[in-house]
């Protein structure tokens, strides 16, 4: 009989198991970032669960967005959907809503309903506008589908002002990455922006208005916060408009090295590199005095050969991390994403850093596993994906610092600057701890 690692490499190039969902995932995620927004669905009632989740993902407000769906069945999914969005639409008129999207799935698109036209034949009966966009889940992946969005949005929602607010940025893509609690990446990000004296004019999409979105071409910069997609826009951006991409070449804030780069550089092109100086003093200082005084358990991470799997947004700053200030040794990449701007950003890091482990770009569940099983690392920075599906791999240890995963956090924990690296610090741990504790119960609960 076939071992697991024998089944697993002869199957890995026929069995295709996704961590990502689909463009129509990615297309909702990014609009639900407008605030007052309506979202509706030319889908079947079930790609409309994708909206649902991406509602929840950008931690939109309910009392504030409005999610609709035409729930085609399969007379429409046959013969085409064109009459029910436009009767689905003009039945909206009773909402007060400055915009709707109409966000179409794989079915619609196939048997050709053409949502553009539907929407421009019927834009003047309504008041407020309508905004297409074709995004169905064949068209690739959730960061597809966010690249196809963002083009929609400043394509048709940005203007040029003319003139530019000295000292500012918009900032691209936030919400487009594995940080369960990306949130609070966004907060450290404008937090250290304010410090500097640096205006946020957008965030593209995070809580924004559609006001803040007319204002991107003011922007003097942009910093994209994402290196699974958003490059297209940001080159939009600069090729249109005249905005510089700053910090377009490092890794983004993870650990001591990143941070370092990350507020030398705003600072400097900002000219607040007192203020950068301070951040750093600071943060270091306390960052080692916390893990001095609460312990550090650093042994079990010195020289331990380790598997980063997820997203390249959190993966390649781990990089740094990792091999400089916990010490461990990266042997495996797996990035869920191929972007080029990543792949050279990364190859750039192991180069620097003298490092020559095995890397997967976009990488699929059967993928990675097969990699774990055959470099047996002891540990894995990944999610609760790799924590079941290695368990028969005995690895000593999985820690969970990505999505999916079952951590739910009423609080947003940021994973950049300094808190971040103590946030992911005590996370590890934490998962460290986690395996010497008893699966059996040893006392019978009097309740």
């Amino acid at each position: 009989m076939a071992t697991e690692h024998e089944y697993l490499t002869r199957t890995a190039e026929r069995c295709h198991d996704p961590y990502l969902r689909c463009a129509l995932y990615g297309a909702a995620q990014t609009v639900l970032g407008i605030n007052g927004c309506c979202v509706l669905a030319h889908a079947p009632q079930g790609c409309n669960m994708l909206v649902n989740s991406a509602f929840g993902w950008q931690d939109a407000d309910y009392t504030e967005t409005l999610t609709l769906c035409t729930k085609l069945c399969e007379d429409e999914i046959v013969h085409g959907g064109e009459e029910l969005l436009t009767r689905t639409i003009l039945e909206a008129r009773e909402f007060n809503i400055p915009i709707m999207f109409i966000l179409s799935a794989c079915g619609p698109e196939i048997v050709g309903d053409d949502i553009v036209a539907v929407c421009e034949d019927i834009q003047d009966q309504v008041d407020f506008k309508l905004m297409p966009i074709q995004c169905a889940g064949f068209r690739g992946s959730q960061y597809d589908g966010t690249d196809i969005a963002l083009e929609a949005l400043l394509k048709n929602l940005v203007t040029d002002a003319g003139q530019k607010t000295a000292n500012s940025v918009c900032l691209i893509a936030p919400h487009a990455n594995a940080n369960p609690t990306w949130m609070g990446d966004l907060e450290w990000v404008k937090n250290v922006l304010a410090q500097m004296g640096v205006q946020v004019t957008a965030t593209v999409t995070h809580g924004t208005s559609l006001s803040d979105i007319e204002k991107v071409s003011t922007s003097e910069a942009s910093l994209l916060l994402s290196f699974d997609c958003g490059q297209k826009a940001v080159d939009y951006l600069t090729t249109e408009f005249g905005i510089e991409q700053v910090c377009k070449d490092i890794p983004l804030p993870f650990g001591f090295g990143n941070t370092r780069r990350w507020l030398t550089e705003l600072g400097e092109r900002f000219g607040a590199r007192d203020v950068a100086d301070r951040l750093i003093t600071e943060g270091e200082k306390r960052v080692v005095e916390v893990c001095r005084r609460k312990g550090l358990e650093q042994f079990f991470m010195h020289r331990a050969p380790a598997a980063i799997v997820t997203d390249a947004t959190i993966g390649i700053p781990l990089v740094r991390f990792i091999s400089e200030d916990l010490e461990m040794f990266p042997e495996l990449i797996c990035l869920r994403s191929s972007q080029e701007k990543a792949r050279e950003i990364l190859e750039k890091e192991l180069k620097e850093l003298g490092l020559s482990p095995r890397v997967i770009y976009g990488a699929d569940v059967y993928q990675s596993k097969v990699a774990l099983a055959e470099s047996m690392p002891e540990v894995v920075f990944g999610s609760n994906i790799e924590k079941h599906g290695t368990e028969e791999l005995d690895i000593p240890f999985i820690l969970l610092i990505a999505s999916p995963t079952m951590r739910f956090r009423m609080i947003d924990r940021e994973y950049f600057g300094y808190t971040g690296m103590l946030n992911l610090i005590e996370f590890i741990q934490n998962d460290w701890r986690e395996r010497y504790r008893s699966r059996q119960s040893r006392y019978q609960a009097r309740w």
